[in-house]
């Protein structure tokens, strides 16, 4: 862990690639340094049924959550929140100067008495690292 899911208005489609969006996203998180590699997960989630403030149909929104497990302290965890809200946002500055458009990011804990989870990416990539 961590995933991150990103929930958008249809309407950015046009506006901006999600391919990019979530690497993006994943980069920003490799760089913070404190999370696993084999468990970051980024995925985006367009959402075709929405209406935003007015209803104004051109307005658009990305809103970001973070699962992640316990054991970071809140100055990590804020510093690392901040630095992929920054790269995050950067990215999107495009779409804030052509068009009107809401950026949301959340971070939440998992309780590790109620999340389970089976992964053998950490085995292949420490496998990879081992070998070249």
């Amino acid at each position: 862990m961590p995933h991150f899911t990103l929930e958008y208005s249809a309407n950015l489609d046009a506006r901006v690639d999600m391919d990019k969006v979530v690497e993006t996203v994943r980069k920003a998180a490799v760089e913070t340094g404190i999370f696993p590699l084999g468990g970051i997960r980024v995925r985006a989630v367009r959402c075709e049924h929405y209406a935003i403030a007015d209803g104004t149909p051109d307005f658009g929104f990305l809103d970001m959550v973070l699962r992640l497990g316990e054991g970071r302290d809140l100055a990590t965890r804020r510093k690392a929140g901040e630095d992929i809200f920054k790269a995050l946002s950067a990215h999107l500055d495009p779409v804030f100067a052509g068009s009107k458009f809401a950026l949301s990011f959340d971070m939440q804990i998992n309780d590790k008495e109620t999340s389970w989870k089976r992964n053998n990416i950490h085995d292949v990539l420490k496998a990879e690292a081992a070998h070249g």
